[in-house]
């Protein structure tokens, strides 16, 4: 299993949880998730162990976030698309997509973790440079690969809404 799909089993993502999802609010809101969490990680500095309570708060954020909003009463907005997109890539087993959005899917997941790698090791020994490059190295490709999942429900729409085989 992807790392994409695990996630999405772990945040137990339904179908009204996506619908929900599809709210640009919850999409562009969904981007405060990990520096929150960077923060409340950081904040052992200052509060010792009731760090802990911020983490709490800033992890409960990231699974709430996608059921926080109501479901877009339309889904011509970049965000939506961009969530529908994923949907899409998610069943890719189910309803073959085209290989070069995979490609770039795994291509900026790598790159996502590469600043992951850095975003940790700024958090782990306080360099404030390193975890502020570690964000921006960690969300700019997730911001490219929603802009990707975008494309792909561009290329995928009409098969999507007929049904139709690929």
């Amino acid at each position: 299993m992807d790392i994409v799909a695990r996630a999405e089993r772990i945040m137990g993502m339904d179908d009204d949880a996506w619908a929900r999802h599809a709210n640009p609010w919850s999409v562009y809101s969904r981007f405060s998730c990990l520096p929150l969490i960077v923060l409340a990680i950081w904040s052992r500095v200052w509060i010792g162990w009731w760090c802990l309570i911020p983490l709490a708060a800033a992890l409960f954020w990231t699974w709430y976030n996608p059921r926080a909003f109501a479901a877009p009463l339309t889904t011509d907005s970049w965000a939506s698309k961009g969530v529908m997109g994923e949907r899409i890539y998610l069943a890719r087993n189910l309803r073959p997509i085209p290989s070069h959005h995979i490609r770039m899917a795994h291509v900026l997941m790598w790159l996502s973790g590469g600043g992951m790698v850095i975003l940790l090791f700024g958090v782990i020994v306080l360099d404030p440079w390193a975890t502020v490059a570690g964000l921006i190295g960690t969300i700019m490709p997730k911001v490219w690969f929603v802009d990707r999942m975008v494309w792909l429900y561009t290329d995928m729409q009409d098969e999507v809404r007929s049904g139709a085989p690929r």
